[in-house]
């Protein structure tokens, strides 16, 4: 019976490229696979063909061999001087590992006990504080090494010992014909070694649940969703396996007076009708819990936004501050005595709120007065 084409094996034409071919033979190796097809002998005949057919294709010499001389290039004493395909198991090893878990081949490495789990804490801070920075102590539910048996797992604080069913490599080997089949070790999850006498307090684990307390610094210009991270502060890996990281994320409430946009404070000051009308000097606090001395001019507005440089929040990371944004607002008086009745009758008789004295409400009417004239 005639040999039958590595090409037509794999469904690819003479000319395909490498990577089609490895596309091609991944998709029939998993189809084809005996862990796919227990019990199926048809299956397993098909695999070892595909897996024949990409072992010499895959190759570029092996490939030019078998263009040239066909299947007499690797049939004893042919003109590519191969002993048959021999034990090609370990060039499947890059593929099978990401397919079944487990690689082909000699090599095998134990796992290392895991690193500890990164922690995660929610801080609100008030305004004044994201200015300032602050230091605290908090509390977090997490795990610590265990005190009885020195973090090793052991009752006698021995340690770990070598697994007696991977014999420490952390993987044993199943063969199916002329296939190994690597898998990570039922026994000892793939760590290679196991506890024999466990410590009754961690359970073996070298770790136990408590709440331990921990100083945090927050630093001065820290906005809504900044994430400090403070290394090593994690859970702790299980028997001695290093700790994980702690990650704050940081929530500034909102503040009653002030209002932030990113470096910027802005702050709504109310004045009264005689200082918007003749001037004057007030004081407005600021994010720092000081006052700053600001002139208004006589004829100041309602939403007349001033700029106080340099008095706005601390930068992230940089020695200088953001500028405050003060907007006043005009307080009109309420209950009036008769007498400042009086007196304000005799302003508007004056012309109190002629052109000159009110310039936006003439401006205002001026507008409606045009907008009259379209409809006539």
């Amino acid at each position: 019976m005639a040999d039958k084409d590595f090409y037509e094996i794999l469904g690819v034409s003479r000319d395909a490229g490498d990577d089609e071919i490895k596309r091609s033979y991944r998709k029939l190796a998993m189809k084809f696979h005996p862990d796919q097809n227990k019990g199926n002998q048809e299956a397993e005949r098909k695999f070892k063909e595909v897996s024949a057919a990409y072992e010499i294709l895959k190759d570029s010499q092996k490939r030019a061999a078998y263009d040239q001389y066909g299947h007499d290039a690797f049939r004893q004493g042919g003109m590519g001087g191969a002993q048959g395909f021999g034990d090609f198991s370990s060039g499947f090893s890059d593929i099978f590992e990401e397919f079944f878990g487990g690689g082909f081949g000699s090599s095998s490495r134990k796992r290392r006990p895991s690193r500890g789990s990164d922690l995660r804490y929610n801080m609100s801070v008030t305004l004044q504080e994201a200015f300032g920075g602050k230091k605290s102590q908090i509390r977090i539910p997490s795990y610590v090494g265990c005190d009885l048996c020195s973090a090793t797992g052991s009752a006698d604080k021995a340690g770990p010992s070598t697994c007696s069913s991977c014999n420490g490599h952390g993987k044993v080997r199943s063969t199916s014909g002329f296939f190994s089949i690597e898998r990570t070790c039922s026994s000892c999850g793939g760590e290679g070694s196991s506890i024999k006498n466990p410590c009754l307090k961690c359970s073996g684990t070298g770790r136990i649940k408590k709440q331990k307390t921990i100083s945090v610094s927050i630093p001065a210009g820290v906005d809504t969703g900044t994430r400090i991270r403070i290394s090593g502060e994690g859970e702790p890996g299980q028997r001695g396996a290093g700790n994980g990281d702690l990650y704050i994320f940081v929530n500034v409430q909102d503040d009653k007076l002030f209002e932030r946009e990113e470096e910027h404070i802005y702050c709504k000051i109310p004045i009264s009708i005689t200082t918007a009308i003749i001037g004057g000097e007030i004081d407005v606090p600021t994010i720092d819990g000081k006052k700053a001395r600001l002139k208004i001019p006589s004829g100041t507005q309602s939403e007349t936004q001033f700029r106080l440089r340099g008095k706005g929040m601390s930068i992230l990371q940089q020695n200088r501050r953001g500028d405050m944004y003060v907007e006043t607002s005009v307080e009109i008086p309420v209950n009036l005595t008769s007498k400042q009745k009086s007196i304000l009758k005799e302003f508007e008789k004056e012309g109190g709120t002629s052109k000159a004295h009110s310039p936006k409400s003439q401006s205002f009417f001026k507008k409606i007065k045009e907008v009259w004239q379209d409809f006539t």
